[in-house]
């Protein structure tokens, strides 16, 4: 009998050939500067658990709290049975953070992209999308079914031509962007885009994934950076990263909201975050805004990491974030880089394709709140010891 999944077979040996095949490497330990694989230590420079807080004490005794108090699960999705207090909580606690009227909890930033984007336009309507958008982004433009116009990375002048050459269309339209683009660590000029969106009439969602808890007096992220938290509509973030727990979350109008909640399938139809991963962001969010000496200390490490990078020779793309990409080329000099990375003590993967283009591999650096200036000097020391093995 023919086999009807043959061509899996032929797939994963094209993936092989192109050096594409991914397998899981096995943390022992938590999302820590040094973390235990496979029984030895390393320094992780992966993660992007900016501030360290899915290890915090406080961050960590809330949960338990919560797990005591609630249970392990929600038990349902949000219009059903499983809408608790504590959600509520958050979604105050977010939109205080983000100088919104309110917001809204999903179970994943994916999937508040995915949903919200697919649910704000139609068949009918446009979406202008930068193209190094995150996977969500693209995967919500492409299931809403609206015409999908993708500017140059940046580049406002492009965006603006696609606009003019839109404007007598009287269909809605959305602009959509990374604020921090999550494998390069460059920053939108977040100004010149909300005049552009105004001056158009276009809505306007940003996506602060990597910039919530990094930028910003308070860490709220670009919005607050570039002091345009009024002039934002739809803002879109996660828990998992700077936060430290689980969840993503639209932030916005009240009537906004009241949308979302009435209107998007990825809220409708799922299970809701459950009671530990709440608290764990309550608390968290309170540390972001009240101890700004985390975000201090590891702009410091970030900006010497940085620097010593450069200087043993290795190509870092322009970054202003915690994400700091060296730049390798090909899919196997980076795999071998990683390697050689691991082998001297330090454990950040290799980042290819689909993540990036093809000849735009390379090794995606993220610096973490409790990293020391020893883990960067014996970071840098691997970066050097590898590069030298390969000129």
């Amino acid at each position: 009998m023919q086999d009807p999944l043959k061509w899996i077979r032929e797939e994963l040996e094209l993936i092989h050939d192109k050096k594409l095949f991914r397998l899981l490497t096995e943390l022992e330990t938590g999302q820590s500067p040094e973390v235990t694989i496979s029984g030895k230590s390393y320094i992780l420079l992966g993660s992007n658990s900016y501030l360290g807080l899915s290890v915090d004490p406080k961050v960590v005794e809330s949960a338990k709290l919560a797990l005591e108090k609630y249970g392990t699960g929600s038990g349902g999705s949000r219009l059903v049975s499983g809408s608790s207090d504590l959600h509520r909580m958050l979604e105050e606690k977010i939109a205080q953070f983000k100088n919104t009227e309110a917001s809204i909890l999903f179970s994943s930033g994916y999937l508040a992209n995915v949903g919200t984007i697919s649910a704000l336009v139609g068949s009918d309507d446009i979406i202008y999308s930068d193209e190094l958008n995150h996977a969500s982004i693209i995967d919500g433009a492409r299931l809403s079914r609206a015409d999908v116009k993708v500017y140059k990375h940046l580049d406002l002048n492009n965006l603006q031509a696609l606009l003019d050459s839109d404007k007598n269309k009287t269909c809605k339209k959305l602009i959509v962007t990374d604020t921090v683009f999550s494998m390069d660590g460059d920053l939108v000029p977040l100004p010149e885009l909300v005049e552009i969106s105004e001056q158009y009439g276009c809505m306007l969602m940003i996506d602060e994934a990597h910039a919530t808890g990094v930028l910003g007096k308070r860490g709220s992220g670009a919005t607050e950076h570039f002091g345009v938290e009024d002039r934002v509509p739809v803002v879109m973030g996660t828990l998992s990263k700077a936060v430290g727990s689980l969840g993503g979350y639209i932030a916005g109008s009240q009537e906004l909201i009241d949308f979302i909640r009435n209107r998007v399938r990825s809220y409708i139809f799922d299970t809701s975050l459950p009671p530990a991963s709440l608290a764990a962001s309550i608390t968290a969010i309170d540390i972001i805004e009240n101890e700004p000496e985390r975000r201090e200390h590891l702009w410091k490490m970030v900006e010497q990491f940085k620097t010593g990078i450069e200087d043993t020779g290795l190509k870092v793309l322009p970054s202003h974030s915690a994400i700091i990409p060296i730049l390798i080329g090909d899919a196997e000099p980076a795999l071998n880089f990683a390697k050689m990375l691991r082998d001297n003590g330090v454990f950040t993967p290799a980042v290819r394709p689909p993540s990036v283009p093809y000849g735009m591999c390379r090794i995606r650096a993220t610096l973490m709140a409790q990293h020391t200036q020893e883990h960067v000097n014996t970071a840098l020391k691997a970066f050097r010891a590898a590069y030298e093995s390969v000129r």
